[in-house]
């Protein structure tokens, strides 16, 4: 059930991603053919599970807030089962994580255009080292990197849904077709260019039985950081002389560096290797760590 972006950046991929989709280690969605309805699946946490000898621990997880690399998938995964029992509808506002409920909804913003939509996340994925999230096509062209493959982003939680009622009832959505209108967002003070962009209507949210909404498709204009730098992470630790120690077994990786960081009241000394050029640097570099035995490095956007 693994996840891997089918997008330009990543067509020199292409073969071998079919391939190991075929040996059902690698897409979103399984090889099972769809249910009738575009909802027929359900919420679950899930159990530990392990991919490619790394494990993932699934969990309810409010405060969440990552920075890293997107990815999209697109028509190999189209129509099949997501890995909570939806149907995957690439027109769609979804998206797959590897440890967030099934369902639940996250705030994806491109860092490098500011663009935020919110997504439903459906499916487990992205199990390409190096990415934090795969988004359905449709929401990578409303984030504005469909072209491009990969975004540094920054995806955070905006809640799940509790006790809902079968998600079979829940009608579906239609892809927005219509032209682009502006609308500009509460409190905005930047400008006439800032504002909500909007396509054509998919109809009124849908609400759940905690209160939430579903991901409708309205664009709002976030805080863009378009030049965040890209690092590999090797390891974050509370004591600094863990922290020392690896920093000198990797002394020869490249620019090592030590960076503090306070989260949830800890001090976190996390070592890292960079800045990187792109994401293509990042993710060679990326390999060549995993190689060395650092098998829970990760790109990591700051």
């Amino acid at each position: 059930m693994a996840s891997t972006g089918i997008t330009k950046w990543g067509m020199v991929r292409t073969i071998s991603v079919l391939m190991v989709s075929a040996l059902g280690l690698a897409a979103c969605a399984t090889t099972e053919e769809a249910p009738t309805g575009p909802r027929d699946g359900h919420y679950k946490v899930g159990s530990p599970y392990q991919i490619k000898g790394v494990w993932y621990y699934p969990k309810e997880e409010p405060g969440y807030d990552e920075t890293g690399i997107a990815s999209w998938y697109g028509e190999p995964f189209h129509g099949r089962k997501t890995a909570n029992g939806e149907r995957y509808d690439m027109n769609l506002l979804t998206a797959a994580h590897r440890t967030l409920p099934l369902p639940s909804f996250v705030e994806v913003t491109n860092l490098e255009n500011g663009k935020q939509v919110r997504l439903r996340v459906n499916d487990r994925g992205p199990y390409s080292r190096g990415r934090i999230i795969d988004v359905s096509k449709r929401a990578a062209e409303l984030l504005g990197f469909k072209h491009n493959g990969v975004a540094k982003v920054r995806v955070q939680y905006a809640g799940k849904v509790k006790g809902s009622r079968p998600t079979s009832e829940v009608p579906a959505m239609a892809a927005p077709v219509a032209s682009v209108s502006v609308e500009p967002l509460p409190g905005s003070n930047t400008g006439a260019k800032d504002g909500a962009v909007r396509t054509a209507s998919l109809g009124p949210a849908i609400p759940m039985t905690d209160g939430s909404v579903e991901a409708d498709d309205t664009v709002k204009q976030g805080q863009a950081s378009p030049n965040a730098q890209i690092w590999i992470q090797t390891g974050a630790f509370e004591n600094r002389g863990f922290a020392q120690r690896q920093a000198s077994k990797l002394g020869g990786s490249g620019n090592v560096s030590i960076s503090a960081k306070v989260q949830d009241g800890r001090t976190l000394h996390r070592v890292r290797i960079g800045p990187l050029a792109d994401v293509g640097a990042a993710d060679a570099k990326l390999d060549q760590v995993i190689g060395l035995g650092y098998n829970g490095a990760q790109i990591v956007v700051d």
